[in-house]
């Protein structure tokens, strides 16, 4: 990848405020960027082989939307925390195994995205995301869904293609949660806590692909006011 490339994008990000290159083989996040750090509010670097994401990125305070989706990154910096202002971060197929306690800052962030990376536990420290719209983290090796989600202001939660065979109760009680994806993972029919069907928002459980047929939900405690939930909100997007 030239630099005199690089160079062309940049003249045009100046004026735009959108920086993409992707599927370039960068195997760095550009330097060069950093002259921009005023004006950047949309970088996308999805498709390369950046393996560090670099200390300066914290400099980027009109970011609000940063998008490393497939490259190699295996950890971020605590200075991402100081992206006040993002309110997307898209980190789709990378190498992650956890998140610093920083990202419990991003308080504008609406959309993180974690799908097919190396997770084995339920990231904490999410619940101060007070606008927290979706969580995406699928395609990763998460165990159990833990009590401290009950935090979490998310309206979507997906886990689908992972290894979890316990979820806590304690998510039922999430005030905003509509639709939590659980399909392809190793849950029991008993595993399934009855309070989300009894006592909570969700309106569409999904969990095809465990280890019990959908159709035995049917059986559990609270299916018929989970299906009323259910049919109400299909109706209003019919």
């Amino acid at each position: 990848m030239g630099n005199s490339a690089i160079k062309a994008h940049l003249e045009n990000s100046q004026k735009t405020g959108i920086f993409q290159l992707t599927g370039k083989g960068l195997p760095e996040f550009p330097e060069e960027l950093q002259r921009l750090t005023g004006n950047l509010r949309t970088v996308d670097l999805s498709s390369n082989k950046i393996e560090v994401l670099p200390a300066a990125i914290g400099n980027f305070l009109q970011m609000k939307s940063l998008t490393l989706n497939c490259n190699k990154l295996t950890s971020l910096p605590d200075e991402i925390g100081k992206l006040k202002k993002l309110e997307t971060l898209l980190l789709n197929g990378n190498q992650l195994t956890q998140l610093p306690s920083t990202v419990g800052q991003l308080k504008a962030l609406r959309t993180l995205s974690l799908s097919g990376n190396k997770f084995r536990e339920f990231p904490g420290g999410l619940g101060s995301l007070r606008h927290l719209d979706v969580l995406d983290l699928s395609k990763n090796h998460i165990q159990a869904v833990p009590a401290e989600v009950a935090a979490l202001q998310a309206i979507e939660i997906n886990l689908n293609q992972n290894q979890i065979s316990v979820v806590s109760a304690e998510v039922s009680t999430c005030q905003r949660l509509k639709v939590l994806r659980l399909e392809e993972n190793c849950l029991e029919l008993a595993s399934i806590p009855v309070s989300i069907l009894t006592n909570s928002q969700v309106s569409l459980l999904s969990v095809e692909g465990n280890l019990f047929e959908v159709k035995n939900m049917r059986d559990l405690e609270g299916y018929e006011k989970y299906m009323e939930r259910f049919t109400a909100t299909k109706k209003k997007f019919a």
